[in-house]
């Protein structure tokens, strides 16, 4: 499925993400209408290059499906559980560098301190990151990134964008990600190190690959409507009260749309996995 890496959330953003996940199900169920393609699609003011992200979005898709996935699976069952975890928590500690920097450059100095503690607690008890101790003495992880940083001093999200190879994206996350990409510690290892930070972080996604692509009407509009709420949460800090705007009519008085909509499909959220702390 598409861009797993980007979408590996540390514990305390996961449950947010999945309650847009699954809002977003129930939204796009009722709301999605067929193309002249016979492909389900919607109108979205931040999405105007969708032909082109969809494309992108098959290829990405195609890639996941029978290059990444399988050799993911692969690690999966080679690899025990109890390993995943401490990779899982030694390049989460290794990002922690990440998140103090954007918490400084978002003046969050109060919690700027909070992750130095929790980066200097795990990289010396936590042998190196691999055990995290923090979250065991009430130091949570939080999540930072130089996108939230550019909201913060007032940059605007700008279009979505499907990036080959990559996913899902806007023009404020392309600078983003390059300041986080060069930043981080892990981008200046030897590729085998990459490699198995790579394979790590997909095998940790296939829950939600697997529940995009299981409960989606259109998995395309789906994802990019659960990213651009889940970036708008992050940027906000969680105060955004965002709500899907599938159309631009979404202003217009309910008596001047006398349509009757199907009913929304049900669905029943699903516990998935996450990496624990051990």
């Amino acid at each position: 499925m598409n861009n797993p890496y980007s979408h590996a959330l540390n514990a305390k953003i996961a449950p947010v993400f999945w309650a847009v996940l699954i809002g977003s199900t129930l939204a796009l169920g009722g709301c999605a209408t067929t193309g002249n393609d016979g492909q389900p699609s919607t109108q979205a003011k931040d999405d105007p290059y969708e032909y082109y992200n969809r494309k992108m979005f098959a290829f990405n898709d195609g890639v996941d499906d029978y290059v990444a996935a399988p050799i993911s699976d692969a690690y999966k069952w080679i690899t025990p559980q109890f390993v995943q975890t401490g990779v899982y928590n030694f390049f989460s500690n290794l990002k922690g560098i990440n998140v103090v920097i954007n918490d400084v450059l978002q003046a969050k100095f109060a919690q700027g301190i909070q992750d130095t503690g929790r980066f200097a607690v795990n990289t010396t008890m936590g042998l190196g990151g691999v055990v995290d101790v923090a979250s065991h003495v009430g130091l949570e992880q939080n999540d930072e990134d130089f996108e939230q940083t550019l909201a913060v001093w007032g940059v605007p999200q700008g279009s979505y964008l499907v990036i080959p190879f990559i996913g899902p994206s806007t023009l404020r996350g392309i600078p983003g990600a390059a300041f986080d990409t060069a930043t981080n510690p892990t981008s200046y290892v030897g590729w085998p190190v990459q490699l198995v930070y790579m394979l790590n972080t997909r095998a940790n996604a296939e829950g939600a690959l697997k529940f995009i692509d299981e409960a989606a009407l259109d998995p395309y509009v789906f994802t990019r409507e659960s990213f651009l709420q889940w970036r708008t949460n992050l940027a906000t800090d969680g105060k955004s009260e965002s709500t899907l705007d599938l159309d631009d009519e979404a202003d217009e008085p309910v008596a001047a749309k006398p349509t009757t909509k199907s009913p929304a499909p049900s669905i029943t959220p699903i516990a998935l996995p996450t990496p624990s702390s051990k």
